[in-house]
């Protein structure tokens, strides 16, 4: 097995470029909330990393928006990103809607209800996989040159902006809650377009103090006029089935300072990618390097359906604070489905579009699912982003430094992954040991001396183990109060400061590390009565052995750390309510309302709150639920028809394979047979869990489809519509050719090979009922 080099070091690399700032925000656009350094990013006058989610309004129900916005809230997410796809809005030319589900306006307000900005992400051309990028099919045919200033296609887009500058411009100012405004979407060599539709959204009424674009490709934006945005997929549809794991999403599990990606929308450029630095050279100069795309999930193609891990999304994450990221921006946060149009919504081979893509599911494995649970995802980018609400301050400050022995290559899985980012004086030592497809070993007896500039650092003193699938945020001269812990083996996560009370900091221990720190050798350390475990001294270092909740008490009381155990991650949150900043155990999902908690569930929530005074947790009691009755029960399966063999393939596009037709196929028909009448029932969810095994799957509510599916090994979730005694639920599956060459994770190729013929097959349907509850008052 290899080993991993004991001794890692790193040394203080001040940033290259004094503190500035650039005319926008400052001077042009000025705003009071948000302003721009090219360093960091300040919001209301201290430095801070915004963390922001795309979410697509015009694609989750609108009786769902709130619900989704406090999740995202709950989970961190400061900033809600949204496209604006034209194509939901102007189907028909001179038919454009802003009713239900499309009314961004009313979605903008609520947002800011909230208590989170917004960035509005205006295209005109928007891509999200939306059919011609989200052109209506008459701006497509309209013979104008699109994406260009063509006077032709200039005037449709000074109409479209002037529809929404009618609904958006009373809610863009120079402040909130529309922080900004991203033009266009992977266009790489069209400043002076660029110039132009800033230009048009401005004469609509669209303002904002940030102007963005994506930079990937070695963009060429205009200089000073936009933000530029990065991003970070660990995996993507599309690449070919065939492909090994592509150079461009393996180099996201490596700690850099490149924050181009010649791989993000690769598959519609039309040249070869160079090695041009594009708008990179204005980081650190100009702007400070922020994302709007970091994979929070994987859409499936037919032909390839990638899914990544909760730990893969985290890793790519974590790796890019520990790079320097001055904005986390996910791509997707919440995840949704495509309204039917007359043609279908999304992109496919018969767009023009080199993937086909299901007609309805845009889940996109995010860590909220377009049914609105929660991926696994959610609680693994959660402790970081907690991390960032608490400690941004300090860490947008921070700039950051790599170790001086990196790896050599994307193939190195010897090499620790790791990064710096200090002042000076404290710091946080990132590390990143995990990435998908390839496994990385333990790195045996680890050390670290980080040189400060002024002082020099080496923990812990015994060299400790680093299991594969570490991720972690440790902390290097970091104050507590009055004290100072001078390093710990396990993540900062957040920083509670009860009114009239000592504070408390929180660190997230890691699984198979074990929880050492140091504190001045005068100060006193115990555990709090109640705490189980045991506390050891060696030396010059403390070990904390336990595997519960434990809260150590500092110098007699004068500072408290609160330190959770590996195996409660999941159920950690971090919650700023109207008691202020809380820790909440829960395996539920929570969020806050204005009163208090508030919780969805099947069942009575089981909660516990950490109370600072009392050192401990204690129960959270919610009110009796007296509306409609959450259960969850089995559904009985009918097959009715059956599928006769399906063939290997059913035609291709580039080599790339094309989905079936589900119109013209024969499946296999499932019918669902409710246990019991299942009338409307207002703040009620019915979801419907499905395990199923095939290729493509299609849901009916009383024969209309509502619902499809690419099998990626995966349950399929779906939140259905009002149900009555009579409603009749029919799933179509297309078998799953032995023979076909289609890309599914490793997982689901096993089940496939392992099985004899075609897959096809429905082993379960969940149907849960879940309410919300609320805090007892």
């Amino acid at each position: 097995m290899p080993r991993v080099s004991q001794l890692q070091t790193a040394t203080f690399q001040p940033r290259k470029t004094a503190l500035s700032r650039p005319e926008m925000t400052n001077q042009v656009d000025h705003s009071e909330h948000i302003r721009l350094t090219n360093h960091f990013v300040e919001i209301d006058g201290v430095p801070t990393v915004p963390v922001s989610g795309e979410i697509h309004y015009s694609r989750i129900p609108r009786d769902s928006w709130e619900e989704r916005l406090r999740l995202m809230k709950a989970g961190g997410i400061t900033v809600v990103a949204t496209y604006i796809f034209w194509i939901h809005h102007e189907e028909q030319r001179g038919q454009i809607r802003f009713d239900d589900n499309r009314d961004v306006a009313a979605f903008v307000e609520l947002c800011a209800q909230v208590g989170l900005d917004v960035v509005l992400r205006v295209g005109p051309w928007c891509h999200g996989e939306v059919r011609n990028g989200g052109f209506p099919d008459w701006v497509q045919a309209s013979g104008a040159e699109l994406r260009t200033d063509d006077p032709a296609y200039l005037e449709l887009v000074r109409t479209w902006f002037g529809a929404l500058g009618d609904q958006l411009a009373p809610l863009c100012t120079t402040d909130r809650p529309v922080i900004g405004i991203q033009l266009e979407n992977e266009l790489y060599d069209q400043p002076g377009h660029i110039r132009t539709l800033k230009q048009l959204a401005r004469e609509a009424g669209l303002h904002a103090p940030v102007w963005t674009a994506t930079a990937w490709g070695s963009a060429d934006l205009p200089t000073g006029e936009v933000l530029p945005l990065y991003g970070g997929y660990g995996d993507g549809f599309w690449v070919d089935a065939n492909s090994p794991w592509d150079p461009t999403f393996r180099a996201h599990y490596f700690f850099s300072h490149t924050w181009d990606d010649p791989g993000i929308g690769a598959d519609l450029r039309n040249v070869a990618v160079d090695e041009a630095v594009g708008s990179e050279a204005l980081i650190g100069t100009v702007f400070p390097p922020a994302t709007c795309e970091i994979g929070g999930g994987m859409a499936t193609a037919y032909h390839r359906r990638p899914r990544p891990s909760a730990l893969d999304i985290a890793t790519v994450a974590q790796i890019k604070l520990g790079n320097g990221s001055a904005w986390q921006g996910y791509y997707m946060f919440a995840g949704g489905t495509n309204p039917a149009g007359t043609s279908g919504m999304q992109e496919s081979h018969a767009t023009g579009y080199p993937n086909d893509l299901p007609r309805f599911d845009y889940d996109f494995a995010a860590p909220i699912s377009a049914s609105g649970q929660l991926a696994p995802s959610f609680a693994a980018l959660r402790s970081q982003h907690a991390f960032l609400a608490a400690f941004g301050a300090s860490l947008a400050a921070m700039p950051s430094s790599l170790p001086d022995v990196r790896p050599r290559d994307i193939d190195d899985i010897t090499t620790l992954r790791w990064a710096l980012r200090t002042d000076g004086a404290s710091g946080v030592v990132f590390l990143g040991w995990h990435q998908p497809h390839l496994p990385l070993p333990t790195a045996q007896g680890v050390q670290f001396r980080i040189d400060l500039g002024t002082d020099s650092l080496t923990f812990p003193p015994k060299p400790i183990d680093i299991p594969s699938g570490t991720l972690a945020r440790w902390p290097l001269n970091f104050p507590v109060g009055a004290e100072r812990l001078d390093w710990a083996t396990a993540s900062l996560l957040t920083l509670l400061t009860p009114g009239g009370h000592p504070p408390t900091l929180v660190l997230q221990a890691e699984h198979g590390v074990p929880v050492d720190f140091a504190i001045a050798d005068d100060v006193p350390v115990a555990m709090a009565p109640g705490s189980t475990g045991s506390l050891q001294r060696f030396g010059d270092f403390w070990r904390l052995d336990s595997t519960d909740c434990v809260t150590l008490t500092l110098n007699d009381g004068s500072a408290t750390i609160l330190v959770l155990p590996a195996a409660r991650a999941a159920d950690v949150w971090v919650l700023d309510t109207p008691r202020g900043r809380e820790i909440v155990l829960s395996a539920e999902p929570i969020w806050t309302d204005t009163d208090g908690l508030a919780a969805r569930s099947s069942h009575h929530p089981m909660v516990q709150r950490y109370v600072p005074q009392q050192r401990s947790f204690a129960p959270v009691v919610f009110a009796a639920h007296n509306g409609p009755a959450p259960f969850t029960a089995e559904a009985l399966v009918a097959k009715l028809t059956q599928a006769p063999p399906p063939p290997a393939g059913y035609g291709s596009v580039s080599g790339r394979q094309s989905a079936p037709n589900l119109e013209n196929s024969r499946t296999s028909t499932y019918r669902l047979e409710f246990p019991e009448a299942l009338q409307p029932q207002e703040g009620a969810n019915l979801v419907l869990t499905l395990r199923w095994e095939g290729d493509v799957a299609r849901l009916a509510v009383d024969g209309t489809v509502v619902a499809d599916r690419f099998w990626d090994g995966s349950d399929w979730t779906v939140l259905l519509p009002p149900l009555s005694a009579d409603t009749v639920l029919t799933i179509d599956v297309i078998p799953l050719s032995p023979d076909s060459s289609i890309h599914v994770p490793a997982d689901a190729e096993r089940r496939r090979r392992a099985t004899s013929g075609a897959l096809d097959g429905i082993s379960r349907a969940l149907l849960t009922r879940s309410v919300v509850w609320s805090e007892a008052r």
